[in-house]
């Protein structure tokens, strides 16, 4: 079986699980092979995934805790009025405000 990871770079690491035909297990040079050119992880990395659930950083942004949700942002945009910099500098709490505000009083 194949397995695909879609990365946000763009790269697919690809890895398949299989077992060596003559049911042995795999040598030092295979599993150096696998970690690094099919799943792209230090061996380290990879049993801190395996043991604790670490998934290796792959270089991907994290989302902010107070970062504003997609739909809130166009709605503050398009039925509120307001511009990006006036959204951007509103916390989670005040955005939330700003919308009810809207739909209570349509202002």
């Amino acid at each position: 079986m194949t397995y695909e990871l879609h990365l946000k770079d763009g790269r697919i690491l690809r890895t398949r699980i299989s077992h060596p035909p003559d049911r042995s297990t795999y040598g030092p040079a295979i599993w150096r092979h696998i970690l690094r050119d099919q799943l792209d992880v230090a061996e380290d990395e990879f049993w801190a995934c395996v043991r604790d659930g670490v998934k290796p950083d792959r270089g991907e942004p994290s989302t902010p805790a107070e970062a504003l949700p997609g739909e809130v942002v166009h709605l503050l945009i398009t039925r509120v009025g307001l511009t990006e910099d006036e959204v951007a500098a509103m916390s989670r709490d005040e955005a939330v405000a700003r919308l009810q505000r809207y739909w209570t009083e349509g202002a």
